[in-house]
C-alpha cells in the first residue's frame, strides 16, 4: 500500500511530549487511510483479536513490561507475535501467558514494496500456530519466510546489522562522512540505500538499541563475524547515537537524522 500525500507528516512532534496530542495523531492517520481503526485503550484494542503483533523498540525490559500488561487482556484464541528485528522470542515466552501461541513475525521496512515476513518459532510454539502465522503472512500479501531455528537477527538482520555497524564504525572513527559512505555502497553495488539512509528509516533509537544489544548478547552474530567486529569502536557509536537522540534527531520520523527531510 503506497503512502498517501502528506503521510510522512502524520505525527510530527511525537518526540516532544509537550506538543504531542495522541487523539489528533489518531484522527490524522485514520483520515489518511479509510478503514483503519486505531485504539489507545489496550483492552479495547485486543478484545476480539485473532492476531496481535508487538512492535516495541529493541529493548528487553520494555518488551517484558509490555507483555506483562498485555497478557491478562488477551482472549484465549489470540495468537501473539513479536516483530522484533534481533531478539529471540524465547526470551519473552514466559511473560506472554501463552507460550504455545507465541512466535516471531518480522516485517522488512517499507513492507508495501519489500513485502517479506520472517516467521520464527521458539521451543514452545505449537506447529499449528507456526503454520497459521505462515498462512496469515501470505494472506496479507507478504512473502512468508520460515526460519527453522532461533537466530538473533533472523535472516534479514543477520546480514544487515553487520553491514550497518561497519558503516557506522567508518563514521565514528573519522574515516569519512555519512553521505560519502552511503555513496560508496550505493554506487559500488547498485543498492538503493546506504547504511545511514537505512538508519534514518529504521530510526536512530532502534540503531542505538541494536548497538546495545550486540554488547549484551554474544550470540547475536556468528563466531567469525564477532571476531571481525571486535575492533569496532562501539563506545564511539554509543556517543554519536546518544547525542543524536538527545537532540531529537531520530531519523525520518522526526524530520532529521543523519540527513534532513
Amino acid at each position: 500500500m503506497a503512502s498517501p500525500e502528506g503521510a510522512s507528516n502524520w505525527c510530527r512532534g511525537i518526540a516532544d511530549a509537550d506538543s504531542f496530542n495522541p487523539e489528533e495523531c489518531l484522527e490524522r492517520v485514520e483520515k489518511a487511510y479509510s478503514g483503519l481503526k486505531l485504539e489507545l485503550d489496550m483492552a479495547k484494542a485486543v478484545a476480539d483479536a485473532d492476531v496481535v503483533i508487538e512492535s516495541v523498540a529493541e529493548n528487553t525490559e520494555d518488551k517484558i513490561a509490555f507483555y506483562k500488561a498485555l497478557a491478562p487482556l488477551l482472549p484465549e484464541k489470540t495468537l501473539l507475535c513479536t516483530n522484533s528485528s534481533t531478539l529471540l522470542p524465547s526470551m519473552f515466552a514466559k511473560y506472554t501467558g501463552r507460550p504455545d501461541k507465541y512466535l516471531s513475525l518480522h516485517f522488512a521496512n517499507s513492507i508495501w514494496k519489500n513485502n517479506t515476513a520472517e516467521v520464527m518459532a521458539q521451543d514452545q510454539t505449537s506447529k499449528e500456530v507456526f503454520d497459521a502465522i505462515v498462512a496469515f503472512a501470505n494472506d496479507i500479501r507478504m512473502i512468508a519466510l520460515p526460519v527453522n531455528k532461533e537466530k538473533n537477527g533472523y535472516l534479514l538482520n543477520s546480514m544487515l546489522v553487520p553491514f550497518l555497524l561497519s558503516g557506522l564504525d567508518l563514521y565514528v572513527n573519522g574515516v569519512s562522512d555519512p553521505a560519502s559512505i552511503d555513496k560508496a555502497w550505493k554506487y559500488g553495488t547498485g543498492a538503493p540505500r546506504g547504511p545511514f539512509e537505512i538508519f534514518d528509516v529504521v530510526g536512530v533509537k532502534t540503531a542505538f538499541n541494536i548497538v546495545q544489544q550486540y554488547q549484551k548478547v554474544p550470540g547475536l552474530f556468528s563466531p567469525m563475524l564477532r571476531k571481525m567486529m571486535m575492533p569496532y569502536n562501539f563506545k564511539g557509536m554509543f556517543e554519536v547515537l546518544q547525542k543524536m537522540i538527545d537532540e531529537g534527531k531520530l531519523g525520518r520520523s522526526s524530520g532529521e537524522g543523519f540527513y534532513k527531510y
